[in-house]
């Protein structure tokens, strides 16, 4: 399932979520310009390599703390593939401009940086071993679904079933789906190669945290009082 729109109105400009989206864009656009070598390099220093944080922890002289952890936030910012990052923009369009209405702007920009975080946390917590550079801004955008969920579970998603159908859903049975779907992945994926620190994927636990950070969240962020109603289609 794909979503193509929803029918939430807005009632103010996303100015955070079209940053977020211009900037995840432009790094990219960097990434594609850099040699094989030299990417390799960037994704070495900015990714999460949950191995150098548990290094880091145990007080390894090679690992400092802040290379560690400073890519807790820059890997949020960086992805691997064109697909990869039109995907994860296109689901930040669609859902990120009603969640950046109920909080607010600078709110909405803390609330993403800490479901990423949250996102990466789970993931680390179940791969601590793990020596694959983890990128993307999905553990971020997660936490967008899920305060979608919460705020506005009756709302519309016109859904495209590969490859003839398309249809509206109500949000709750479209995002429900998406996330038992990464919940049962991760699990799969937990069993079947737990031993397996060199190999890459789609980090679905982090999927997982980052839901379930935007689930909780967004019960603790107040809504803003909103002025002008913006159609959306």
């Amino acid at each position: 399932m794909f979503p193509i729109r929803d029918d939430t109105p807005r009632f103010s400009t996303p100015y955070v979520t079209y940053f977020l989206i211009a900037f995840n864009f432009l790094i990219f656009f960097f990434e594609w310009s850099l040699t094989p070598e030299s990417l390799d390099l960037l994704i070495r220093q900015f990714a999460v390599i949950p191995s150098h944080i548990t290094a880091a922890l145990n007080g390894s002289r090679q690992i400092m703390l802040g290379q560690a952890f400073l890519p807790v936030l820059t890997s949020m910012f960086l992805h691997g593939s064109w697909m990869h990052v039109i995907g994860n923009m296109w689901f930040l369009w669609i859902f990120g401009d009603n969640i950046e209405d109920y909080v607010g702007h600078f709110k909405f920009l803390i609330f993403y940086l800490l479901s990423g975080i949250a996102a990466t946390f789970l993931q680390y917590i179940l791969s601590p071993s793990s020596r694959v550079p983890n990128v993307g801004a999905s553990g971020a955008i997660a936490g967008v679904l899920g305060a979608y969920f919460v705020l506005y579970p009756r709302a519309r998603v016109l859904t495209w079933f590969p490859i003839f159908f398309m249809f509206y859903l109500p949000a709750w049975v479209m995002l429900g789906y998406w996330f038992v779907y990464q919940f049962l992945s991760g699990a799969a994926t937990s069993i079947t190669y737990s031993s397996d620190v060199n190999r890459g994927g789609v980090a679905f636990w982090a999927h997982v945290g980052g839901f379930v950070a935007g689930l909780v969240m967004i019960k603790v962020f107040p809504a803003r009082q909103r002025r002008h109603a913006y159609g959306t289609w």
